[in-house]
């Protein structure tokens, strides 16, 4: 035997059983608790071991690299508040479904509810959030011990990665001594070497399977949606490792469905969207007025405030929906699709209800690669209406017009052009990209920017964000966990506040070696803000909701060793670039691409700041979005 005491004999067999179960990759935090965790990962020869300072971040890291690898990336911190700082990352996995392992140490049992210091109750700590949680026993050096520490580990890891895939939690007490001191007598000499050294793979190997319709199910839906006139296949944010791009264009083939492909769907970009009908600009047109619903313009929600108030006449609506991955980015969609009427069908692999209209008619519990494969197979054909496709895709086309200024319609009532905007920002971002490029997107309105104002390329774009529970909390610790994951390149899009709240998330940059272009679209303060009704009290708009800071981001690029470039775009500083608004906003969206292009081409990470004006930014989208329905349904609504 060659472990010192139980802890490091625990710890090991621990460690061994991740390794086993497929794991190559820890997040470790210092503390005092976890040594015997933290040393037998950084002994393991198949293991890389990430190096974090501060447990959320920790925490948010980790959970990135799970969403873009697909495979489970564990957590080891100490014990106390340290545990406590992964509970946001925990509820972003749940809502997400990114598997996750939490290995929180903790003291010895005997000490629990003592006032023993720095120790708190870790029993159960993520509620429900974890999909799977046990306390382990104490360390101990016997064959049935360990083998029931490999079976939990197993477990922990298949159940992380199963098809109501999230995170799981193992809290782990240790009692000292903590370092692989020798304790004579600890570990006894004739330990069987299967209780030490696991077995050839996992302990138990857990064989998934993919839940799917029965025969007849399946051949009753494949009927559906071949008798549909009008259908369309909705994709929103799509769960880790992704939906399979060739099923889902095989059925939209077999359907003659269009694709509404949500930006976080992994539909939306790539090769397929030469030959597949993917529709990207869907949140510029679509209402519920347009399905011919009262409406929801004036609502509390900071989506509401710019859907149009009159219906349209001669938009056909569809009459089924096949919806796959969690709810969509774009509200306009959701509440379009809840008053459209038509069947909905939501599918989704662990049988959970994710549709908050309340709108959907059936629940299809299966995965949806394998659905869409298999019903593209029995359908044979679509029978829907000739001009159903073709009205998806001349809006798209439409709507993309307006949103590059190459429309008519963009102008206004007086003639007058629109100038530069924050969604400007995101389709320089996109249109610079490598290709293969790894986008991550951040809350609050990056992600919502994305959605409306960059549609469809055949790039080999994957595009990701936190929309579990859709907090700006952790958006730069994701990122460059997502990006330690893959040899492409990486960008990262944030808001000013949304930086500031992880700005000690870029240590990973050095600590965990892992480039990054970060553009930090910098509007002074809360953006989304202005899409609210608080917007016209003043006060207290402007301090308790806007909350302008006066940041520049330069220091915080020599603090972490960036390389730095700034881009003023707001109205003042691009005056004497062009001649009217619409050339000035094209010099600026330049001024954003070449800095991308620029900071891809040289080595190591770059921030490049740009400088917005967020009530401007949003006025015109206001009028974008007037010139889109003008443009689309021929009629002025109140939008702007």
């Amino acid at each position: 035997m060659t472990a010192p005491n139980r802890n490091v004999l625990w710890a090991n067999a621990l460690v061994d059983e991740l390794v086993a179960a497929g794991v190559d990759a820890v997040v470790a935090s210092p503390g005092s608790r976890s040594t015997p965790l933290t040393v037998a990962a950084a002994g393991h020869d198949e293991l890389r071991v990430f190096s974090q300072l501060d447990e959320r971040s920790a925490a948010y890291f980790a959970l990135g690299r799970a969403r873009r690898t697909g495979r489970v990336t564990p957590l080891i911190c100490t014990s106390g508040t340290a545990a406590a700082n992964y509970h946001p990352a925990v509820m972003e996995a749940s809502e997400a479904r990114v598997p996750l392992l939490a290995l929180t140490a903790d003291r010895p049992p005997e000490l629990r509810d003592s006032g023993a210091n720095q120790t708190a109750d870790q029993e159960k700590l993520y509620g429900d959030a974890v999909r799977f949680y046990k306390d382990l026993p104490e360390p101990a050096a016997n064959d049935r011990a360990l083998r029931s520490l490999r079976t939990t580990v197993a477990r922990a890891v298949a159940t992380a990665e199963g098809a109501d895939q999230g995170p799981v939690h193992l809290n782990v007490p240790l009692k000292k001594p903590l370092e692989p001191t020798p304790v004579p007598g600890d570990v006894p000499d004739d330990l069987p070497d299967a209780a030490e050294r696991g077995r050839d793979g996992p302990y138990v190997d857990v064989t998934h399977g993919a839940p799917e319709p029965g025969d007849d199910e399946l051949r009753a839906l494949a009927t559906e949606l071949g008798d549909a006139d009008r259908g369309l296949i909705v994709a929103g944010p799509a769960d880790p490792p992704g939906i399979d791009p060739e099923s889902v264009t095989a059925l939209a083939h077999a359907t003659g469905f269009p694709v509404l492909a949500d930006p976080l769907s992994g539909l939306r970009y790539g090769g397929h969207t030469r030959v597949a009908p993917v529709i990207g600009s869907y949140d510029a047109y679509l209402s519920a007025d347009l399905a011919g619903g009262e409406g929801a313009s004036g609502g509390e929600d900071a989506d509401d405030a710019d859907l149009p108030d009159e219906a349209s006449e001669g938009w056909a609506d569809p009459d089924l929906v096949l919806r796959l991955g969690a709810s969509p980015t774009s509200k306009r969609l959701r509440k379009y699709l809840a008053e459209t009427g038509a069947d909905q069908y939501q599918v989704d692999p662990a049988g959970r209800w994710r549709e908050a209209e309340f709108a959907a008619t059936d629940l299809v519990v299966a995965e949806p690669s394998r659905l869409c494969a298999r019903l593209s197979r029995l359908v044979g054909g679509g029978s829907g209406e000739p001009d159903w496709r073709a009205q998806w895709e001349e809006t798209d086309r439409v709507a993309e017009a307006v949103h590059t200024r190459e429309s008519d319609a963009v102008r206004d009532g007086d003639g007058s052009e629109h100038g530069f905007h924050e969604g400007d920002a995101l389709r320089a971002v996109a249109g610079a990209l490598p290709d293969p490029a790894t986008l991550f997107v951040s809350n609050s309105m990056p992600v919502r920017d994305l959605d409306r104002f960059v549609g469809p390329t055949t790039a080999n774009v994957t595009a990701l964000g936190n929309r579990g529970v859709s907090g700006i909390d952790g958006i730069v610790s994701t990122a460059l966990g997502a990006g330690s994951g893959t040899t492409d390149d990486l960008t990262l899009v944030v808001g000013d506040i949304a930086l500031y709240h992880d700005s000690n998330g870029l240590l990973a940059v050095d600590r965990c070696d892992v480039d990054v272009t970060v553009v930090a679209v910098n509007n002074d303060g809360g953006g989304i803000f202005h899409k609210l009704p608080i917007e016209s009290f003043e006060p207290p708009f402007t301090e308790s909701f806007k909350t302008p800071h006066g940041m520049e981001f330069e220091p915080l690029a020599d603090l972490h060793g960036l390389g730095y470039e700034r881009i003023d775009a707001r109205p003042d500083a691009l005056a004497d670039r062009g001649e009217s608004p619409a050339e000035r906003a094209q010099a600026a969206a330049d001024d954003v691409a070449a800095a991308v292009s620029r900071a891809h081409e040289e080595d190591g990470s770059h921030l490049i700041e740009v400088d917005t004006d967020a009530e401007s930014s949003h006025r015109t989208r206001e009028r974008l979005a007037a010139a889109v329905e003008r443009a689309v349904h021929g009629e002025e609504t109140d939008s702007a």
